[in-house]
């Protein structure tokens, strides 16, 4: 669901509507633990929907006015100059030695 979406209902329907979302959720978490869960994404969807209604029903009890991201200004978009990297020599990587080469080891 689109923020303005939420930011369209009254307080008392996104009370609601938090409410069916919770229930929601907690289905797809047996399903999920069940292994019935086809459309796994819809978890995290559920979770985003619940905090962003959560947020705009604080901010319409008390009165907190939206936070909206502005335009960048036209001297904030100028390119930046890359960085150039310097050169590093080869990392030797340290793998941990097998179960059957511990077990040969703890023998002798």
């Amino acid at each position: 669901m689109k923020a303005s979406d939420v930011r369209a209902m009254t307080v008392d329907q996104l009370d609601d509507e938090v409410l069916k979302l919770k229930k929601e959720q907690f289905n797809l978490r047996f399903q999920r633990a069940t292994g019935q869960l086809e459309n796994t994404s819809r978890v995290r969807q559920v979770r985003r929907d619940i905090a962003r209604m959560k947020t705009v029903a604080r901010q319409k009890r008390t009165g907190e006015e939206p936070k909206v991201k502005t335009a960048a200004t036209p001297a904030a978009t100028r390119a930046k100059p890359k960085r150039t990297a310097k050169a590093r020599p080869p990392v030797k990587s340290r793998s941990k030695p097998s179960l059957k080469s511990r077990a040969k080891a703890k023998r002798k």
